[in-house]
């Protein structure tokens, strides 16, 4: 490792402020330290992460870095395999992330009510999240030298948001009059090697149907650039447009017979089911989860699709552990527990088919307690929109009620709650809502945690 002091730096400069350095990094061999602003990667001046660990790429760096008004010179080998080893307070660093300028009737961002997360408000549409953390974009907010960077840094996978691929449709959808066809953007990534995950947000009587049925022979003929297509249903909050509406029961069994042809002729001529129904049309359906082998890689969780079927497998995993005896004898200690667990409304159904079968199996008392979701209202039943504020009105007016009991815990859904520091959508912490409950609260996400709490 090498370090030189170069001059004292004279003006503001653009570059990314590190948050975190970790041990056995390259970053922590050369000496990089938390505060230190990074500004320049092998001679390239960096403009985010990507640009890091693309000048990064290479066996000896030299990065240069401020550090207390100084520009400091660092250099050192990296080690075949070896990590970076440091984070960021953000992401990008030239700019705040790309705001998305269309004007989708069905956007659910627009339709959040006041007192939220400010991130909630955030219409993001920036390519570089797409690749970095899987956020779907639209592509109609990308000038020459975006497309020329995800050409020349190979941004592989991108998530779109297709919708419909009719040229004239879509761009009815996103109210955007010259919005440039879709089909030919994923024909130019498809052309260098560039592949996505697509999703169709259907809207009953809008694009589903016959326009459904176009998008998926538009796409499919881009696989295997397309990777994938997640089909999801509308999200509709009071706050929308009155000329939407949600999807029936019936229409989504529809949505679903529809789909199953696709996924049948998928499976046999590309071995994948590469179409992917959201959960909630499932649920909404009320019809059985796939198996595991129609998620395949499970490519689109974080678009609702397969995380109930995950949830499914880890309680059969734990109920098959329980039957090999790894807890029965501990049965006595479970029949002293009670707990609530809390979802929203539509998971309700399966999520007490699980309580009940770990009732019956362990001798314990979980109950489920969905929660309306009066903050969004409208249509809005799943899990990862409640609130803090919902879910405590809801179970303190619960507990008042005769023979009713919230118990011994109450689990609430990760879903519910950012990943980083355990914050709703309302700013509500996990301790605040302890407090206003007077109960442990645990964060859960799957079958073999509530046992273990237990």
């Amino acid at each position: 490792m090498a370090e030189s002091v170069m001059s004292p730096a004279t003006r503001p400069v653009v570059g990314g402020r590190v948050s975190q350095v970790e041990p056995g990094g390259i970053a922590g061999q050369m000496g990089v330290l938390p505060g230190d602003v990074l500004l320049e990667v092998n001679g390239h001046p960096v403009r985010d992460v990507i640009d890091v660990r693309f000048y990064s790429a290479e066996p000896y760096l030299e990065w240069r870095v401020q550090r207390n008004g100084h520009a400091l010179l660092l250099s050192g080998e990296r080690a075949s395999g070896q990590e970076l080893g440091l984070e960021f307070a953000h992401p990008t660093f030239d700019v705040d992330i790309r705001r998305c300028n269309n004007r989708c009737e069905f956007c659910f961002v627009t339709q959040s009510p006041r007192g939220m997360r400010r991130s909630v408000y955030i219409k993001d549409d920036d390519y570089r999240y797409s690749f970095l953390f899987g956020h779907f974009v639209t592509l109609t907010n990308l000038a020459d030298a975006d497309w020329q960077r995800i050409e020349e840094q190979h941004l592989s996978p991108l998530h779109v948001s297709v919708h419909a691929s009719e040229p004239e449709l879509r761009r009815r959808l996103l109210n955007r009059p010259q919005a440039p066809d879709i089909v030919e953007q994923l024909r130019w990534l498809a052309a260098r090697q560039i592949q996505v995950h697509t999703q169709l947000v259907l809207m009953p009587g809008l694009n589903d149907g016959l326009h459904l049925e176009r998008s998926l022979e538009d796409l499919i003929e881009l696989h295997p650039a397309v990777r994938s297509v997640g089909v999801v249903p509308v999200g509709l909050t009071r706050y929308s447009a009155p000329q939407l509406r949600s999807y029936r029961p019936d229409e989504a069994r529809t949505v679903l017979d529809q789909i199953r042809p696709w996924r049948l002729r998928c499976r046999e001529q590309l071995g994948i089911s590469w179409v992917y129904p959201s959960d909630e049309w499932y649920l909404l359906a009320g019809r059985a989860m796939p198996a595991s082998a129609h998620y395949d890689d499970f490519c689109q969780t974080d678009n609702g699709v397969g995380m109930v079927r995950l949830f499914l497998n880890d309680w059969a995993r734990t109920r098959r552990r329980l039957a090999r005896g790894a807890r029965v004898a501990a049965r006595s200690d479970f029949g002293q527990r009670t707990a609530t667990i809390v979802c929203g409304e539509l998971a309700a159904p399966m999520l007490r088919r699980v309580a009940d079968d770990i009732n019956a199996r362990l001798g314990c008392r979980l109950r489920v307690q969905p929660v309306v979701n009066h903050w969004y209202g409208g249509g809005v039943n799943v899990s990862g929109l409640l609130t803090g504020h919902d879910v405590v009105e809801q179970l303190r007016a619960d507990a008042d009620q005769p023979g009713s009991a919230l118990g011994d815990l109450v689990f609430l859904p990760q879903v519910m709650f950012n990943t980083s520091d355990s914050w709703t959508l309302d700013d509500a912490s996990l301790a605040q809502i302890q407090d206003q409950l007077g109960l442990p609260v645990i964060i859960a996400q799957w079958p073999r945690q509530v046992i273990e709490a237990l």
